[in-house]
C-alpha cells in the first residue's frame, strides 16, 4: 500500500486550550484536527487541495493561517497551484488564487499575513484576492523567510555551486545583510535571532544589530534617506527621528542645497532647539528659508517671543505686507495661540505698522495698547475717546487711568463727559441693587481719576463741580469736597500742599497787612481778578453747605479747610470754620492779628454773650489785647469794660493790673468805672456789716440760751400732749425743746422729739454731706476756678464748717435736740 508522506505542518492557538492543526500530506489533501487535543475533544475533517496532478506534483508544499476580522482563512500551496480556505464556511470553500506554486520551503507569512511564495524567477506576495507585487531575486530559493520586517532568502547560485544567505530590506529596497553559506538543511527565527542549521550538523546564529549602530553605518554611507525610513519602520521615538533628520539637514547644509536643509528641518520642529536653525540661517543670510521656518515655529504653536519678533522684523525687512497680513489676520491665529500679542505689537509698532498693530491689539482685547498707538503715534484723539466709548464700564475706566493725562490735554470737554457716564451712569439701578443705598462698588468714584488732571486744575474743577451736581451721597463726597476747596481757595489755581512750605511761607507773611486793616493779599488785590473771587465765593459756600446744621462734623476734612483757608489768607472761610467749631478764641485772634478793633468789639459782643451760648471770657482777652497794644484805644477800652462791667466778668484789680501796661491810656478812660466799682464795694460793705451783726446777736442769743440750758431748770407748763392735743396724764415726757408727750404717744422712741426730729436730722444730714464733699478736692478746685471770686468760695466753705479744724471727740458724739426725760411721779 501507498503510505502518505507529510509535507506541511501548521498549527494556530485560536482561544487555549482549542488548537487547529492542519498537516499538508503529499497526495494534495490538508488533515484538520481542530478541538482540546489534550482531551481528545476534537473533531477531524480533510480538505482537499489539488488532485489532478501525478503523485509527487500535488503534495502541499506550504501552509499559512490568515485571521481577517473574525474570519480565519488557510493559504495552502502545491507546486501547482495557491489555494485559500474559508475555514468559518461548513465545508471550507475553496478558491484558487493561482495556478503556479513552489516547492518546499519555499512558502512564509509576512507580519502582514500575506503568503510569500518563491520561485527561480522572484519572490511574489499573495493577499485574499491574489497576486500582489513581486520581488525580482534570480536564482532558486532553497529556504524563504520573515523577520521582523525582513525577507530572509537561501539562494543557490547554479554557476559556482555557492548558497548566499540574503536579507532584504523591502521598504528601502536594499539588501541589509549577505553572506555566502554552506548547504542549509533548516533554517529557524527564535530567541530574536536568525539560525541557520547545516546539512553538516553546524548552525549559524545572526542577530540584528542595535539602531545606532544601524544608523552610523547609514550615516557613514551617507544614506540618509534610508536611515530615515530606517527609523521610521522601526518605529522609533520622535527625538530619535528628528535627530536622523537634523544631520540630513546638516548635510544639506553643508552641500550649500538650503532649500532641501530648510525642509528637513522643519520636520525636526518641536524636538530641536529652534536657535540651531535659526543661527545657522542667520549667517547665512537666508532670509527666505529663515521665514519659512519660523512660520511653521508658529503654526505649531511653539514660538516664543523671539522668534515672534524675528519673523515680522523678516516681514518688515522684505516689506511683504501680504505675508504680514495673513500672519496677523488669519482667522485661526486671533493672537492666542500662534504669536505673544505683545511682541508682535511692538515690533509692528516699532516698524511704523501701526495699523496692524492696532489690528493684532484690537483682536486680542488688549485695549492699552490700542489706545497707546492712537495717542502716541497717530494723535488720533477723536478716535480713541469713541473706542473708549464703546468699552465695558469696568474695562473703559481702566484705559482713561492710564491715558487720561494726554485725553485731558487735547480734549478735555470730550474726556469729562466719558468719566461723568463712567462715575454716575445708572447711579438709580445701583442704588436699588444695593441695600443700603450706596453704590460704592457698582460705580467708580471720581477721586480713582484726579491724577489724570494734575496738569489741568481747571478741568478737574469742571468735572466735580458736575458730578456733586449730579450725585448729592457720593461715598467720596469728603476726598470731593477736600479737592474742590483746594481748587476754589488756591489763588493762582492749582493744587496747593502742605508740603509746599515756601508757597505757604509766603501766602501767610503777606496776608493780614493791608492798609485798610482787612485780611488781604499784600500788594496783589489788583492781580487776584474776577476769576480767583467766584472761586472764593464757591468755597465758602461749599464750606457752609457742606457742614448742615444737623452733622456734628462736616463733610471734608475740617483741619485741611482750616490750613487751606491759612495758606491762602482767606479770611471769612477761616472765620467760619474757628466759629462753626466753637473756637471762639481763634477768631478773635484773627481780628487781633490785622488789628481789625471795630470788627473785634463786633465779634465779641456776637460771640461773648453767655446767655447765647457763648464766652465771656471774650471780654477779658479783648481787655488784655488792648492793654498791651501801646497805642490809644480809649473808646475801646470804655465799651469793652461796658460789658465787663456789666456780667461782673473781671474784678476792678485785674482791670487795673492790665490796662496799666499800656502807656497810652489816661486814668479817665476807667475813672467812671472804678467810681461805679467802689460805690457798688462800698455797698457791699454795707451789707456784709448789718449781716455780721445780725449773726452777732443771734449767736449771743443761742449762747445765752444754751448756759441757761446747762445751769437753770426748765419748767414745763403745758397742760396738753403735743401729739394727741387731749390732757397730759402720766406717765408723760418732757423734751428740752419744751415739747410734751403721752409716752404711750412716744411708743418706743423716747430718745428724740418727734416735732423737732425731721429738722434736726435735715440739719445733720447737710453737715454729713459736707464733710464728705470736703474730701472732694477736685470738686471744690473747679467750684473755685469756675466762680467769679473765688475766695467767696473758700469763705463759704469754713462758713459751714467743711475745712474748719475739729476734734472728732467732742464734737462727734454732741447732739443739739438731747431728750431730757421725766417719769411719771
Amino acid at each position: 500500500p501507498y503510505i502518505l508522506q507529510i509535507t506541511s505542518f501548521l498549527v494556530l492557538e485560536e482561544a487555549p486550550p482549542i488548537l487547529l492543526i492542519a498537516i499538508g500530506l503529499d497526495n494534495g489533501c490538508i488533515y484538520c484536527i481542530k478541538g482540546d487535543i489534550a482531551r481528545e475533544r476534537i473533531t477531524r475533517f480533510k480538505l482537499q487541495v489539488d488532485s489532478s496532478s501525478g503523485e509527487g506534483n500535488s503534495s502541499v508544499t506550504g501552509l499559512g493561517f490568515r485571521l481577517d476580522g473574525q474570519a480565519l482563512l488557510l493559504f495552502a500551496v502545491t507546486p501547482n497551484s495557491v489555494s485559500l480556505f474559508s475555514m468559518q464556511n461548513q465545508p471550507p470553500r475553496r478558491q484558487l488564487l493561482d495556478q503556479i506554486g513552489c516547492n518546499v520551503n519555499s512558502v512564509a507569512m509576512s507580519d502582514r499575513s500575506e503568503l510569500i511564495i518563491g520561485r527561480p524567477e522572484a519572490v511574489y506576495f499573495y493577499e485574499v484576492d491574489g497576486r500582489g507585487p513581486c520581488w525580482a531575486f534570480e536564482g532558486e530559493k532553497k529556504f524563504l523567510g520573515w523577520y521582523r520586517g525582513y525577507l530572509l532568502c537561501v539562494i543557490a547560485d547554479q554557476r559556482n555551486g555557492k548558497n548566499t544567505f540574503n536579507i532584504y530590506d523591502l521598504k528601502n529596497r536594499l539588501i541589509a545583510h549577505s553572506l555566502v553559506v554552506k548547504e542549509v538543511s533548516h533554517m529557524l527565527c527564535e530567541w530574536g535571532n536568525i539560525i541557520l542549521i547545516m546539512t553538516d550538523k553546524s548552525a549559524l546564529c545572526i542577530g540584528e544589530k542595535d539602531m545606532e549602530s544601524k544608523l552610523d553605518m547609514l550615516f557613514k554611507k551617507n544614506l540618509y534617506t534610508v536611515a530615515i525610513n530606517l527609523v521610521q519602520t522601526q518605529q522609533a521615538d520622535a527625538s530619535a527621528t528628528a535627530e536622523v533628520l537634523r544631520k540630513y539637514g546638516d548635510h544639506l547644509y553643508s552641500k550649500q542645497d538650503y532649500d532641501e536643509a530648510m525642509a528637513q528641518y522643519i520636520h525636526t520642529i518641536g524636538h530641536l532647539e529652534p536657535s540651531y536653525v535659526i543661527q545657522k540661517f542667520l549667517d547665512a543670510q537666508r532670509i527666505y528659508n529663515l521665514t519659512n521656518y519660523l512660520e511653521n515655529l508658529h503654526e505649531k504653536g511653539l514660538a516664543s517671543k523671539d522668534h515672534t519678533t524675528l519673523l515680522l522684523n523678516c516681514y518688515t525687512k522684505l516689506k511683504d505686507v501680504e505675508k504680514l497680513n495673513v500672519f496677523i489676520k488669519s482667522e485661526d491665529g486671533v493672537g492666542e495661540h500662534k504669536f505673544d500679542v505683545e511682541t508682535a505689537i511692538r515690533v509692528c509698532r516699532a516698524a511704523n505698522y501701526h495699523e496692524h498693530a492696532m489690528y493684532v491689539a484690537k483682536k486680542a482685547g488688549r485695549h492699552e495698547w490700542y489706545l497707546k498707538i492712537l495717542l502716541e503715534d497717530l494723535g488720533r484723539y477723536d478716535e480713541a475717546l469713541q473706542y473708549i466709548s464703546s468699552l465695558e464700564p469696568s474695562q473703559a475706566g481702566v484705559t482713561v487711568k492710564e491715558y487720561g493725562k494726554i485725553l485731558i490735554e487735547h480734549k478735555p470737554a470730550e474726556t469729562i463727559n466719558i468719566l461723568m457716564r463712567l462715575c454716575t451712569e445708572d447711579i438709580e439701578l445701583a442704588k436699588r441693587v444695593t441695600s443700603n443705598g450706596g453704590y460704592l462698588s457698582m460705580l467708580p468714584s471720581p477721586v480713582d481719576f484726579l491724577n489724570i488732571f494734575i496738569h489741568h486744575p481747571q478741568s478737574l474743577m469742571d468735572f466735580l463741580e458736575k458730578y456733586t451736581d449730579k450725585v448729592k451721597d457720593s461715598p467720596a463726597q469728603v476726598e470731593i469736597h477736600n479737592t474742590l476747596l483746594e481748587l476754589y481757595l488756591s489763588i493762582d489755581l492749582n493744587f496747593p500742599s502742605i508740603s509746599q512750605v515756601n508757597n505757604g511761607t509766603d501766602f501767610n507773611i503777606k496776608a493780614r497787612t493791608a492798609s485798610n486793616g482787612k485780611l488781604a493779599v499784600d500788594g496783589k488785590n489788583s492781580s487776584i481778578g474776577k476769576d480767583m473771587l467766584e472761586r472764593r465765593e464757591k468755597g465758602l459756600r461749599l464750606l457752609k453747605s457742606a457742614w448742615p446744621a444737623d452733622l456734628e462734623h462736616p463733610l471734608y476734612d475740617v483741619d485741611l479747610a482750616i490750613i487751606l483757608c491759612e495758606m491762602n489768607a482767606f479770611k471769612e472761610g477761616l472765620l467760619y470754620l474757628y466759629e462753626k467749631m466753637k473756637l471762639f478764641k481763634e477768631v478773635i485772634a484773627c481780628y487781633m492779628q490785622v488789628h481789625d478793633h471795630e470788627g473785634l468789639i463786633a465779634c465779641c459782643k456776637r460771640l461773648g454773650d453767655s446767655g447765647k451760648g457763648g464766652d465771656p471770657t471774650l471780654w477779658a482777652d479783648l481787655l488784655k489785647y488792648f492793654g498791651e497794644l501801646g497805642e490809644d484805644c480809649s473808646k475801646e477800652v470804655k465799651e469793652v469794660l461796658t460789658y465787663i462791667e456789666r456780667d461782673d466778668i473781671l474784678p476792678p484789680i485785674i482791670v487795673l493790673q492790665t490796662l496799666s501796661r499800656n502807656p497810652c491810656l489816661t486814668l479817665s478812660v476807667i475813672k467812671d468805672y472804678i467810681a461805679r466799682k467802689l460805690e457798688q464795694e462800698s455797698k457791699l460793705i454795707e451789707e456784709d456789716r448789718r449781716a455780721i451783726e445780725k449773726y452777732q446777736e443771734d449767736t449771743m442769743a443761742m449762747r445765752k440760751e444754751i448756759q441757761d440750758l446747762r445751769t437753770n431748770a426748765r419748767i414745763f407748763q403745758l397742760s396738753k400732749c403735743t401729739a394727741c392735743t387731749f390732757t397730759l396724764d402720766l406717765p408723760a415726757v418732757h423734751f428740752m425743746c419744751m415739747h410734751s408727750f403721752h409716752q404711750r404717744c412716744l411708743g418706743d422712741n423716747e430718745k428724740e422729739c418727734p416735732e423737732c426730729a425731721p429738722e434736726y436730722r435735715s440739719v445733720m444730714e447737710m453737715k454729713r454731706s459736707l464733710e464728705q464733699n470736703s474730701k472732694d478736692q477736685d470738686q471744690f478746685f473747679q467750684q473755685v476756678k469756675s466762680s467769679k471770686d473765688g475766695f467767696s468760695v473758700i469763705a463759704e466753705y469754713f462758713g459751714k464748717g467743711v475745712i474748719s479744724k475739729t476734734s472728732n471727740g467732742s464734737t462727734g458724739t454732741a447732739r443739739s435736740d438731747s431728750i431730757s426725760s421725766s417719769s411719771g411721779f
